[in-house]
This record gives C-alpha cells, sequence and structure tokens, in this order.
C-alpha cells in the first residue's frame, strides 16, 4: 500500500518494509508454544477427532513452492476407509527457508474445489517459520468418492533477492464410524465457483467483476448453501484504510471508501450478502507486528456460508443456473472462490416449490460523511462510511416426507470512522470498523418449527501514527485489534436445544525506527491472541498468547486445561 505524496512528504510505503526487517536477528524455530522463539504460531485450536482409527491420504509431500507454477496431485479416496464417514480432516504442515520472502496466498483444490485457503507466514534471515493448519471437511465428503485430480497453489518468487523457498505437506484423514454410529448428515454434491476444472481462483477487480458457475443441477435439492471466500490482494489489499474517490488525492489513500460486501445472485438475482472479513497478511502494514503471532484467521480462512435454500425449488426445475459472487467497491482486487453445497431429497426424484419473497435488491447503498479541513495541506477531520441492510427470503419445497417451508431474516450492518491529523511532519490515522451480519433461519415441517440463530462481529481498529524529522528521522507506531465473533442459537418451536459462542481475537502493536529514509529497527513489540469457544455441551477451549520484542512470551490454556 503506497502512503507517498506528491510533495515528497516522507510517508512509507508498507510493502517495502520486508527488504529491511529481514535481516533483522530472530530467536531459532523451535516447535510450537516455545517460549522466546519467533517462530509463527497462533492460538487456533485442533479439529476434535472421533474415537475410531483413521486412514490417512497423503495429497502431496515437501512439495516445493518456488515459482508462478500450479502444483498438481491425484487424489484417490481411501480403500480401507469406506465411506460415509464419521469425520473427515484436513491438515498441512507449511515452511519457508530462513531468507527473504513476501507472505504469499496459499489455496488447494479437488476437482476443482477448494479444500484450503490461507495465506503463509513470512521468514527472517536467522528464522524459517514452520506452522500447522487444520479444518473440518466432513460437508465436502461428496469430494473425496472418487479418484480427481488435485491442484496446490502458493505463487511464490525465488530469485538472487527473494531466497525464501516455500514447503508444504498435506494429508485427509478419514475417520471410520464407530459401531452403530449414524453417519453425519453431509452434502450429497459439491459444485466448484473456481478458475476453472483443476481449481483457482478468480479476480474480482470492480463492483461488476463476477466470479460464477453455470450448472444443471439435481432434480431433487431440499437445501442448498454457498461458502465464500474474497480476500482482498493488491490494490484492495488494505481495503479498510481506504477513503472516498474525491479525498483519496489529499489523505494518500486507496478509494472506493472503506466497505466492501460480497454479493451472492442467481441468474443475476440478488440471494444473499456475505460479509468481508478484514484477514491481514503476516506482512501487512508492519511485519514486525506479526513475529510470532500471526493474524485472526490469517493463515486459515473460514469462509462465510449464505443459505440458498429459499431458491431450492428454482435450482430443482432441470435447467442451467448460474451462481455469482462479485465484490461491491471492489478496486483491484479481490481473490475469490467459492462452493456450492447441494443437500437432496433423497425419497423423490423432483422436488416442487418457489421462492415466496425476496427482499434483498440489487445491492447496498452506503452512506458517506465527511469532515475535512484541509489549510495549506495540513488535513484535519474524518470520513465515515456505513451501510444497512435488512432483508428477507423465503421459500418452500414440496418433499416426500411433506412441505418444508423456509424463511431467512437477515440484518447486515457496516460501519467505518477514520479520523485524520495530517501536516508536514505526522501522518495519524485511527480506524474504527465493524461488520455486524445477524441471521435468523426458520424451517417449519409437519408442524414443527426450527429456529437457527447466528451474529457474526468483526471489529477492526487499526492506528497508525508516523512522525518524522527533516533530518529523515522518524517512527512508525502501529497498533491493531482484530476479532472475529460469532454467537450461534438452536431452537424448537422456541425452545433453545444448542449454543456455541467463538472469540478469536489478536491484539499486536509495534513502533519502527526509520534513519534517512530507512527502517533500522522497532521497538516496543507486543502481541496477545486468545481463542476461546464453549457450548451447550460443556465443550469449551480457551487459549491465551502473549508476544514481547518478537517472541512468544506466554502460553495461558483455560477451561480447566494445563
Amino acid at each position: 500500500m503506497t502512503r507517498f505524496d506528491a510533495i515528497s512528504r516522507p510517508l512509507f510505503v508498507f510493502t517495502l518494509i520486508l527488504l529491511t526487517i529481514t535481516a533483522a536477528q530472530f530467536a531459532s524455530a523451535e516447535g510450537p508454544y516455545q517460549r522466546g522463539s519467533s517462530n509463527t504460531v497462533t492460538a487456533d485450536p485442533a479439529v476434535k477427532r472421533p474415537p475410531t482409527t483413521p486412514c490417512v491420504v497423503n495429497l502431496f509431500t515437501s512439495l516445493e513452492f518456488a515459482d508462478f507454477n500450479a502444483k498438481s496431485f491425484t487424489y484417490r479416496p481411501p480403500a480401507a476407509c469406506q465411506g460415509p464417514w464419521a469425520k473427515v480432516v484436513f491438515e498441512a504442515d507449511v515452511n519457508v527457508t530462513a531468507g527473504v520472502q513476501f507472505d504469499r496466498t496459499a489455496n488447494f483444490w479437488i476437482g476443482g474445489a477448494n479444500i484450503y485457503f490461507g495465506t503463509t507466514a513470512e521468514p527472517g534471515s536467522n528464522l524459517g517459520p514452520s506452522w500447522h493448519v487444520e479444518s473440518d471437511l466432513t460437508d465436502y465428503s461428496p469430494l473425496f468418492n472418487v479418484t480427481q485430480a488435485g491442484q496446490a497453489d502458493i505463487f511464490n518468487l525465488v530469485d538472487s533477492t527473494y531466497t525464501g523457498i516455500i514447503y508444504s505437506t498435506a494429508n485427509l484423514e478419514f475417520y471410520p464410524l464407530s459401531a452403530g454410529q449414524t453417519a453425519p448428515v453431509t452434502a450429497d454434491a459439491v459444485y466448484a465457483l473456481s478458475a476453472g476444472p483443476d481449481g483457482g481462483t478468480v479476480a474480482l477487480s470492480t463492483t461488476t467483476s463476477l466470479l460464477s458457475q453455470t450448472l444443471t443441477l439435481p432434480m431433487n435439492i431440499e437445501r442448498a448453501y454457498l461458502d465464500v471466500y474474497a480476500q482482498s490482494q493488491s490494490g484492495d489489499e488494505f481495503w479498510y484504510t481506504c477513503v472516498p474517490n474525491d479525498v483519496s488525492s489529499e489523505l494518500f489513500s486507496c478509494g472506493n471508501t472503506g466497505f466492501r460486501e460480497a454479493e451472492v445472485t442467481i441468474d443475476g438475482t440478488s440471494a444473499g450478502v456475505a460479509p468481508i472479513f478484514p484477514w491481514i497478511f503476516t506482512g501487512g502494514i508492519d511485519p514486525y507486528l506479526w513475529f510470532p503471532l500471526a493474524g485472526t484467521q490469517t493463515l486459515n480462512f473460514t469462509p462465510f456460508r449464505v443459505d440458498l435454500t429459499p431458491f431450492a425449488a428454482t435450482l430443482s426445475n432441470g435447467q442451467p443456473h448460474t451462481v455469482a459472487v462479485s465484490v461491491y467497491n471492489a478496486n483491484n482486487y479481490f481473490s475469490a472462490t467459492a462452493s456450492l453445497l447441494v443437500y437432496e431429497d433423497h425419497g423423490s426424484t423432483q422436488v416442487t416449490g418457489a421462492t415466496t419473497r425476496n427482499t434483498i435488491g440489487a445491492g447496498p447503498n452506503p452512506v458517506v460523511a465527511e469532515n475535512l479541513i484541509n489549510n495549506n495541506g495540513n488535513v484535519n477531520g474524518t470520513v465515515k462510511v456505513t451501510s444497512l441492510r435488512n432483508y428477507e427470503v423465503a421459500g418452500y419445497v414440496n418433499t416426500s416426507h411433506g412441505l418444508v417451508v423456509t424463511q431467512i431474516d437477515q440484518k447486515n450492518s457496516f460501519s467505518n470512522a477514520q479520523g485524520f491529523h495530517i501536516t508536514t511532519l505526522a501522518y495519524i490515522q485511527n480506524i474504527a470498523q465493524n461488520t455486524t451480519v445477524t441471521t435468523t433461519t426458520r424451517t417449519t415441517e409437519n408442524g414443527v418449527t426450527s429456529e437457527a440463530d447466528a451474529q457474526y462481529n468483526f471489529p477492526l481498529v487499526v492506528d497508525i501514527a508516523q512522525s518524522f524529522k527533516p533530518s529523515g528521522a522518524g517512527s512508525l507506531l502501529t497498533s491493531i485489534q482484530q476479532e472475529y465473533q460469532r454467537t450461534e442459537t438452536d431452537l424448537t418451536n422456541g425452545v433453545p436445544t444448542y449454543r456455541n459462542s467463538l472469540i478469536y481475537k489478536t491484539d499486536p502493536t509495534d513502533t519502527l525506527l526509520i534513519s534517512g529514509g530507512s527502517i533500522v529497527g522497532n521497538v516496543a513489540q507486543s502481541s496477545s491472541q486468545q481463542y476461546t469457544y464453549s457450548d451447550s455441551t460443556g465443550a469449551c477451549y480457551d487459549l491465551t498468547l502473549t508476544a514481547s520484542k518478537n517472541v512468544l512470551t506466554g502460553v495461558q490454556p483455560g477451561c480447566g486445561r494445563k
């Protein structure tokens, strides 16, 4: 992200910081949760496993990523563990050799469908970071029933300057059902929205850019969901710092405001909305912020699931349908992919029904407010953008087990408020952003109403203070508070039956020191990360990590863990 101005104000180019900091000395990588180490760690929990012994299918081992070519592999189902499975778990171990290297986007595919999306950590001159990611792919079980082509994409430049080589090993674990266990309900089919039959993301450069796929689907669809990934890249990487176009020059910032939102359509008609989570690369703004604790979900993204069940009858009519994703206000660009998960009525060959209500509308209508005073290049004031969308989507299907009616009420609330103080000796930008999505889904069948309530909150605070002297000396202080919050409650005929709560937050701060226009070090670095989960069954996970001076200093488990 460039912050140079036309009169050579000595503001810094964030992406160039990498060239200096990789010469710093770090403690050696000694494994996860090793106090005193700068090795990359997160507070993410492991996926809970069933008690059965899994069959492990290796996708690739020590695969090297040192160029911009996709790496192909072949997936074969586990002969000794035929489905249905109690659980399917994806695991990957990734490492980067010590040296100079940017953070890179990573995504893996089977049959063109995405099974992993995240980014990589940056190395240091004496640190080759390694880390582990895993996720539950049980819903995607249909992908794993047949032999298919796979693809691993971590596009990475290696030359005399950028020397860090990335390696990865990835497996799928298939857990058989226990004796007498009923198989979990999974999708009956998974359809990829990607760049081609082998996978790949699609770049959404403007509001009108589309990730789309035209599909002829089964004629007995009872439920359907779209898992959406939209990751900010290039000019959109720091989209939460962007401002309205008419003031972007005087604020030395990107345009199109600080508001982005993913829109889902079926045959050109609005069908759902997905918020954009502000994932931050490990080189984002100030790379020292992210040693050793990566940002919230930075290494392993969580997609946003859009419920398309009210459109099940339309999707089941035997005609081809185009499912598409766009990003409102995209400004070059968002890297996007999605997977359509279809659940069928096994007792019928075709369902009938209709979409009875859809008030989503064609798109958001954000409101912009500006209060800036520019006095001979000294700028003070605020800019703000807000968006509020309330909508209802409803539909029904006639199935082999009766009439099923689905109604979805969703409220999307967004706010991005920024304060600026800009002089020849200072650039201060304070950002307070929050995205809230509240969804109530009611399903009525045979006189029973099931309700699923979900609330998502994505608060983000970014405070940037750059100060400098005519001599070229100066500093860049950055503090970030980033959270992913989710609460889900299930009810039957109004009576709560299940609830869970998740809070995942990361709070780093750092000050870069500058002399002669170059970064000469950093001071006062610290960070904390906490992942807290609990549910009404008594399950609990709570882990807090702390860091100071770019090494891990504290590991504090909760929920009675030792």
